[in-house]
């Protein structure tokens, strides 16, 4: 099934949400436009894997993706048709068009999405380069680190951020098993990291976890946040919603559960249009 399909779905079931989705929804269609032909996903020997995560670094550090920018302009159209009014994003347009910026300067480092230097040259927020950096890469990141999804599977990484990639996660998932899974929307990576950590800042001290439950018509869907770093990631648990879409359509169809936790004053690392949205409001205030 594809995630235009899935998109359907979810707003068949939720058709309050349809009207104010929409432009994500076009974000989703436009991943359609990518094509593999004359693409060369990364081969990964399994030493090398096992090298770089023994010292806490994702795959991207020592195989860096090169993709011409030509190939994913289709996909960052919609999204700054999603930022038109939000941010100014002239400077983000005029830097691409001259090729002073492309595809390289989105990637995560250190954890973040996006290079320092893009956002202050471009002015805009983090929020609105990470949105960006998964609206316009996650197609051809989804295909580079495609076969590797057996490596992490197997592997010993257990950190908070993207063992491909390195992005922060987007998503958690609670498998048949108990066991929580982060997802990344930038790669579509999935990997296992313990329930009692936070994938955010690392605490472990469970007195500082907070668990916002959804109401009964949203039943297995909850906020896991951290006191300490005020970060949260939305949770799902596969076990009472078994025929639920993927981590980035159930995260981006469920925008009143990062309106509770906005209330609250928590944060996510990477945005959806509560998040957005909210960013406006206090630039005009």
């Amino acid at each position: 099934m594809t995630a235009s399909s899935e998109w359907e779905d979810l707003l068949a079931r939720r058709p309050s949400f349809r009207e104010v989705l929409a432009p994500l929804g076009r974000v989703i269609d436009a991943w359609g436009s990518w094509s593999d032909e004359g693409f060369a996903p990364l081969v990964c020997p399994i030493e090398t894997a096992a090298r770089l995560w023994s010292k806490g670094e994702p795959l991207l550090a020592a195989a860096p993706l090169s993709i011409a920018p030509e190939r994913v302009e289709p996909h960052f159209h919609p999204a700054l048709d999603v930022l038109a009014g939000i941010e100014d994003t002239e400077a983000f347009t005029g830097a691409w068009d001259s090729g002073e910026i492309g595809p390289a300067d989105l990637l995560p480092v250190s954890g973040r999405i996006g290079a320092l230097e893009l956002q202050e040259r471009c002015h805009l927020t983090q929020d609105a380069v990470a949105f960006l950096a998964v609206a316009g890469l996650r197609p051809v990141l989804s295909a580079y680190f495609g076969g590797c999804q057996e490596l992490v599977d197997g592997g010993p990484w257990d950190l908070g951020i993207c063992p491909c990639c390195g992005a922060p996660p987007g998503f958690a998932d609670l498998l048949e098993d108990g066991r929580r899974q982060l997802a990344c929307h930038l790669c579509n990576t999935r990997w296992i990291v313990a329930r009692l950590v936070c994938p955010l800042c690392g605490n472990r001290t469970t007195a500082d976890f907070v668990r916002l439950i959804a109401e009964e018509t949203d039943e297995g869907y909850a906020i896991a946040a951290c006191r300490a770093c005020r970060g949260y990631v939305k949770e799902l648990d596969r076990r009472a919603r078994w025929n639920a879409g993927s981590a980035i359509v159930e995260d981006w169809g469920s925008p009143h559960l990062d309106l509770i936790a906005h209330r609250q004053q928590y944060w996510r690392p990477i945005p959806t249009l509560i998040q957005l949205t909210a960013s406006l409001s206090n630039q005009r205030s």
